[in-house]
Parts: C-alpha cells; structure tokens; sequence
C-alpha cells in the first residue's frame, strides 16, 4: 500500500510516490502533455503508475494563492481531482501546496544543478513535498490520535 502525491500544473504533471511504511516520498517522474485541457493519456498514465507502484491514495496539490484565496488554477486542480476519483475509484485529498515550487527550487540551487536544467525536475520535486508535508502530517495524527 502506497500513497500517491501529483503536482498538477498547466502542461505537466509531477508525480512522487511513497514508501510501503508511509514514511518518505519520492519523486518518480512527470508527465507531460502538449495542451493544457488534453487529459486522457496523462490519466492513463497515472492509472499505469497506481497499479505498478500498488497505490491506494492519492494527494493532490492545491494551488491557493498566497492571500489564501482561490484562483483560477484552484478550480481546474478541483476538475481534475474529480476526473481523478471517477477514473480510479481512489480517494483524492487536496493539500495545500504553497511555496513547494520555491523550496524545490531552492533544493536544486543547494544540489548544484544548473538553472537551464532545473525546470526538467521541479514538478517531480514539487510532487515529493507534497507527499511528504501529507505523509508527515498522517504521522502526527496516528501519534496524537
């Protein structure tokens, strides 16, 4: 049993995974599409990912702005949290993603890689503080609960 974490952006889709404990996240790739409202095959390959990596949740992440109001991308990150349930019959929880692009970025910036390569794995990082702010947060609430 794993939980899956999806940082859904315009043209890409960061995908991170975790451990059978539930512990740590990582990211395994991300998938790209050509048109923003073209859906279909990057669905699939998230189905492809659910039955190879065993997953029985998924965590999505939600773009509130900074303000904590509600944008555009909100409502299109809350389309494809439906089409995601209807799909795989998966629960699909929102989790607030604020500054996980930042800190991925930031991350790079420490490992050393170069800023023309950075935008090939942020999606993908972005993805892993997803999962594993959620991951950590499960953790506190078996602890106190």
């Amino acid at each position: 049993m794993r939980i899956m974490g999806l940082d859904f952006g315009s043209k890409t889709v960061g995908v991170a995974i975790s451990d059978e404990l539930l512990i740590t996240a990582q990211g395994i790739e991300i998938i790209r599409r050509k048109e923003e409202n073209k859906l279909r095959q990057t669905l699939a390959r998230i189905e492809a990912l659910i039955v190879e990596y065993n997953v029985t949740e998924i965590v999505l992440g939600y773009p509130k702005n900074m303000n904590d109001t509600l944008g555009e991308r909100v409502r299109l990150t809350e389309e494809f949290k439906e089409k995601l349930e209807r799909r795989t019959g998966l629960s699909v929880s929102l989790w607030d993603e604020r500054l996980t692009t930042v800190a991925a970025d930031k991350a790079m910036m420490e490992a050393g890689i170069r800023r023309e390569h950075r935008k090939d794995y942020v999606d993908q990082i972005a993805a892993a503080l997803i999962l594993q702010g959620y991951l950590d947060w499960k953790g506190r609430q078996k602890e106190n609960g």
